[in-house]
């Protein structure tokens, strides 16, 4: 079935959970018997060239994962190459985080002016923050740095993360602006209170 080889390759690639071969099928447009032949060829023939990774049929799906030889150098780079560069908009929401935390992702989101959930993940799962609570007045998940960011910032403690202004382009103005963030938000929630208790 080397006709519809290709395009099954490419759809499992775009994969992200196991596949069923009737989804396949429906997306070649081709009888669920022949996709069937087509996945138990390529995974004979990945086995067979001694391919980095493998086809395997997972419950009722089919997906490509890493040979388990391989998990020791994989595990190396993820721990080691990945985690030594960051990103700009990860720098940029990882200072975020330092400077206010704890504080939830939306608020990240309102200083930098863009949705920062897909860096968040990716913050997260480099062990450079952590989830520590939820707001208690709106529920949201609240995020804060690792002893793990520390050690790679070298530092013993938040305390000595320098000033902003000194360190960052138009850094005064964002610290300002920040500083005016957290006022505000002190501020809304004594308004409240006011308000609440007025009511009382």
């Amino acid at each position: 079935m080397s006709e519809i080889s290709g395009a099954v390759e490419a759809l499992l690639l775009m994969a992200t959970e196991p596949v069923p071969a009737i989804e396949l099928a429906e997306a070649v447009d081709v009888p669920v018997a022949d996709v069937e032949e087509c996945l138990a060829g390529l995974a004979a023939f990945y086995d067979s060239t001694g391919r980095g990774f493998e086809l395997r049929q997972v419950g009722a799906g089919w997906r490509y994962y890493t040979r388990d030889e391989h998990a020791e150098v994989i595990g190396r780079w993820l721990l080691e190459g990945q985690r030594g560069t960051l990103s700009q908009a990860a720098l940029e929401t990882l200072a975020v985080v330092a400077y206010l935390q704890p504080i939830s992702r939306g608020r990240v989101s309102a200083v930098r002016g863009v949705n920062v959930d897909g860096v968040i993940r990716t913050l997260a799962t480099r062990d450079l923050i952590e989830e520590v609570g939820r707001d208690p007045e709106t529920g949201a998940r609240l995020f804060a740095t690792t002893t793990y960011f520390l050690e790679r910032m070298g530092l013993t403690s938040l305390d000595q993360l320098p000033p902003l202004a000194p360190h960052l382009p138009d850094a005064a103005a964002l610290e300002a602006e920040l500083i005016g963030l957290a006022d505000a938000g002190l501020n809304d929630a004594g308004s409240a209170g006011t308000t609440d208790g007025a009511s009382q």
